[in-house]
């Protein structure tokens, strides 16, 4: 499916536009201003825009008040279908942000109840206990997710709950297009929902792609013919930058051996996974890694190893951000799109990944590992791709069979022979693609 040959770019609306942290009730046309993004990240080289929640909520769009509604801080119906309409003429797909385990507070139906009790139709779209009490002293007592009660858990359940969030899918399809959802801490939702998810979407559309946000355990779980089509991969995202910081690439070498490796007890063989470096939850790349000169060869492992590569908004250029300083500084508004070399070179190595169908769909052999350099190999039938990485201040020479003589950086474009050692100067990464 089209995922496999997929390169993200990343968007938190309400961040990048500028929103109230509050819903203050105001309309404006902010989400417009993603107009000016459009060409930007064509130029990157991604194929396809995740867009964080843009659907009307309490603060952040992870406590949804309407499914059918767009935030009226970020704009109307027609502002979201002109964006959308925008990426899709220029060959963008496009996935939305499916927050179903929980709402907001501010719910339709959640106030309903509070306003209701016992009484609501709709008590039963929810975990409740009228004999407790909540934080907030509605009289009743509510599950909320993992213990933010600002949250309100739903019950899944329901076939009610379940049909609502479906017609607010088919009405996304319909009034903008869109082409996949990721799916928010997909790791809650029970397996039955997953099912019936898939089964829907699945005929709602073709090659309607499900995302799902997990963290730890098997993703199996939660990835498989019947569930989601890709999860996130944090297994390998903490090795992406503590691997550099310890200097010790062996952590992300066991990680991608032990997913994705020719071995029988791998886990991922064949499977596409969603790779990053930072997100909207995480603290940003440029800040996380202690070296700045690490990032270079970062981003060429994000885009080497298998996987599809994510790109957060303004990491292209090295924009920083902690998360020690709260989600805001993870999420910020923005004037513009900026370029400098960092984000040629991650042009460059999105024109690498969409020339090469080993890149996108390849599998994975470890050819040469140290604490501070990695080569490793990604193959299909007619194609071969060394990926190799120096994360060293200094020039290394690499001894290894690559099973011929010449190759091509997909990175430079220069040529590369294979005789007498290979050399990777300091902080340096190439792409070579093996002569047939």
């Amino acid at each position: 499916m089209w995922f496999e040959d997929a390169i993200l770019y990343q968007i938190y609306p309400l961040g990048l536009c500028g929103a109230p942290a509050e819903n203050d009730g105001v309309p404006a046309h902010r989400l417009l201003k993603l107009l000016d993004w459009v060409e930007h990240i064509k130029a990157l080289g991604a194929n396809t825009v995740l867009l964080n929640p843009l659907f009307e909520s309490d603060r952040h769009g992870y406590d949804t008040r309407d499914y059918t509604a767009v935030d009226c801080r970020l704009g109307t119906e027609e502002d979201l279908k002109r964006v959308c309409d925008a990426f899709h003429k220029a060959g963008l797909r496009v996935l939305f942000d499916g927050v179903f385990n929980h709402v907001g507070r501010g719910f339709w139906a959640f106030q309903d109840v509070r306003e209701r009790r016992w009484d609501s139709p709709y008590k039963d779209w929810f975990h409740l206990n009228f004999d407790g009490n909540s934080n907030y002293n509605d009289g009743f007592w509510y599950e909320g997710w993992e213990g933010h009660f600002e949250l309100v858990k739903l019950n899944l359940h329901n076939p009610q709950v379940v049909e609502h969030q479906f017609a607010a899918i088919r009405s996304w399809v319909e009034r903008f297009g869109i082409d996949g959802l990721r799916l928010d801490v997909a790791y809650c939702l029970d397996p039955d929902y997953l099912r019936q998810l898939r089964a829907f979407t699945d005929a709602l559309k073709p090659e309607f792609w499900l995302l799902g946000e997990t963290l730890h355990g098997d993703y199996n779980r939660w990835m498989n013919d019947s569930a989601c089509h890709s999860v996130t991969n944090y297994e390998c995202y903490k090795g992406l930058w503590s691997a550099f910081n310890s200097m010790n690439l062996f952590e992300i070498g066991h990680s991608l051996n032990r997913q994705f490796g020719a071995e029988p007890w791998c886990l991922y063989r064949g499977k596409t996974l969603l790779s990053f470096l930072d997100n909207h939850d995480v603290t940003r790349v440029a800040s996380i890694l202690q070296d700045p000169n690490h990032l270079r060869p970062a981003w060429a492992l994000l885009f080497g190893m298998p996987g599809a590569p994510c790109v957060y908004y303004g990491s292209e250029w090295g924009l920083t951000g902690h998360k020690s300083q709260g989600d805001a500084a993870l999420r910020p508004a923005l004037d513009a799109p900026e370029s400098n070399d960092l984000t040629a070179f991650i042009a460059k190595l999105a024109a690498a990944r969409r020339q090469s169908p080993a890149l996108c769909r390849g599998s994975y052999r470890t050819v040469a590992l140290t604490n501070r350099q990695f080569i490793f190999e990604r193959a299909v039938e007619g194609e071969r791709v060394l990926v190799a990485i120096n994360a060293d201040a200094q020039p290394y020479t690499a001894h290894f069979d690559a099973g011929c003589g010449m190759a091509a950086d997909l990175i430079t474009g220069a040529d590369h022979d294979f005789g007498g050692g290979s050399e990777l100067p300091p902080y340096s990464a190439a792409f070579w693609r093996c002569e047939r």
